[in-house]
């Protein structure tokens, strides 16, 4: 049987930095473990990033990539989307969960697009927020991904909770979460900053039982268990 190589990070002599300090140290520490660090939906426009955003909720990205294809394929644009059977949309999307919503939501996107913006994705918070299913997390998403605009942090569930976990916050509403990182990390890097901090949630960090003994940040968390 093959052996398999298992990294275990020595823990320095734990001291648990100033929080503008440690917070400098998390993003260069992760920045250097995850050089390639982004956005695990597979999309190739700003329309299908959006879609495949809706679908996340709530389900992993991997599954969401299994479906979007199809979907994708079936609905090429914010008007062929906006015109669909909700109930071949359903069909599609079925394995994400929560479907008859996110058809829901889907469906009202695609015609908010269509009618107010001719079918183009607008790039502006104000905009994409007013499109139905689309919260500031989703157009975060969007402007950071498809248009290089780093309006806010995105704030999922490994962000809120590895941001609790470091100690870069005590909030756990994700809006108060995400403006308390906006004011430790320049704005340069918000988007940035939330592929790192949910790459490391996925891979080390993780919500049941984290892996302390292999975290590179393990000497600097206030909630280190090595």
């Amino acid at each position: 049987m093959k052996k398999v190589a298992v990294r275990v990070v020595r823990r320095r002599k734990k001291v648990v930095p100033p929080l503008q300090e440690r917070a400098d140290l998390i993003y260069k520490r992760l920045n250097k473990e995850y050089p390639d660090a982004r956005c695990e939906l597979d999309y190739g426009n700003s329309l299908q990033l959006l879609m495949a955003t809706i679908l996340s909720a709530q389900c992993t990205d991997k599954r969401v990539n299994i479906v979007t294809p199809a979907l994708f394929k079936r609905y090429p644009d914010a008007g062929a989307l906006a015109d669909a059977n909700p109930e071949e949309v359903e069909d599609l999307i079925r394995t994400t969960g929560f479907f008859r919503n996110k058809t829901k939501s889907l469906l009202g996107m695609a015609r908010g697009v269509f009618e107010r913006h001719r079918g183009e994705i607008p790039n502006t918070m104000d905009a994409l927020t007013k499109l139905p299913g689309v919260g500031r997390k989703t157009a975060n998403v969007i402007l950071g991904n498809a248009f290089g605009i780093n309006e806010g942090v995105v704030v999922d569930t490994h962000v809120g909770r590895l941001s609790l976990r470091l100690g870069l916050t005590r909030q756990t509403d994700p809006v108060k979460v995400e403006l308390q990182l906006m004011k430790l990390f320049p704005k340069k890097v918000w988007t940035k900053l939330s592929h790192l901090l949910i790459f490391h949630g996925r891979r080390v960090c993780i919500a049941r039982a984290p892996k302390c003994e292999m975290c590179i940040l393990n000497d600097i968390c206030p909630s280190s268990r090595v």
